[in-house]
């Protein structure tokens, strides 16, 4: 297989990965982006010692923990500075935590990836974890289809804090839910029972309240396209429920985030 068709097979979820760390399409496309002009400049900065997929996420790495963080959304491209700048680093706890959780690398290669040890690896995905565990409980709607994964998740969800308000299988059943009750969080299956799209529900409901959301689906390589928006968190089935712990926390993390620097209208 070519370079450039083993970058192309691992691209998809290492932008998954990089919208779920920047909570935003545009500022996760600009560092992926980054990391391609470097690799064409440079394919030998690609190493494999872990594999391929291993290899693309230490690059994507480097490149974020060198180049100045951009909250700026219409952000298209980052210029890559000669030397690291150590104030921009973002938080290490929360890459090794998706690493694993998210992206379901192993300890030895998250260590890899963050050029750090597997102890140091445990000691960082420990800490976020009790981070994000000091999420402010919220109320979240679930919409699936289907029964044994809508009660894994319900289940997962009341571990981990929450209320579930209900569990809408159809389009029109997840309209009628928010509208009694706002949810702080939705899950959402994109393909529903009854043919309708969890996708196009969740769409209708963002045009009245503000929700941060995560997808999940059998099948993400569908909308990670570039071709048009995508859902910055999204969950491939079968899901560990590590893994819906550590996107869920971070679709609430940036939604709290955005709200203490949004300035309030007196």
């Amino acid at each position: 297989m070519s370079r450039s068709q083993l970058v192309a097979e691992h691209l998809p979820l290492l932008r998954r990965y990089a919208r779920a760390l920047t909570g935003n399409q545009a500022s996760g496309d600009a560092y992926v982006g980054a990391m391609l002009e470097a690799l064409l400049q440079d394919s030998s900065l690609l190493d494999e010692q872990h594999g391929a997929r291993a290899a693309l996420f230490r690059l994507f790495t480097q490149i974020w923990n060198s180049v100045a963080l951009n909250e700026d959304a219409d952000v298209a491209t980052l210029p890559m500075p000669p030397e690291r700048r150590l104030s921009n680093i973002t938080p290490l706890p929360r890459q090794a935590f998706l690493l694993l959780s998210l992206e379901g690398f192993s300890e030895e290669e998250v260590a890899f990836i963050l050029d750090i040890d597997v102890g140091e690896t445990r000691r960082l995905a420990d800490a976020a974890g009790r981070e994000m565990a000091a999420e402010i409980a919220t109320d979240v709607l679930i919409i699936e289809d289907e029964t044994f994964i809508a009660m894994d998740l319900e289940s997962l969800v009341r571990n981990l804090g929450h209320r579930v308000i209900g569990v809408a299988r159809t389009h029109s059943d997840a309209v009628a839910l928010a509208k009694n009750k706002k949810p702080g969080l939705i899950l959402a299956d994109i393909q529903l029972a009854d043919g309708s799209s969890g996708l196009e529900a969740v769409n209708e409901l963002l045009r009245t309240f503000e929700v941060p959301v995560v997808f999940i689906t059998a099948y993400p390589e569908r909308f990670l396209t570039g071709e048009r928006p995508e859902p910055a968190f999204l969950i491939s089935k079968p899901f560990q429920p590590a893994m819906v712990s550590a996107v869920a926390s971070q679709a609430l993390f940036f939604q709290r985030n955005s709200r203490n620097r949004t300035p309030r209208v007196a």
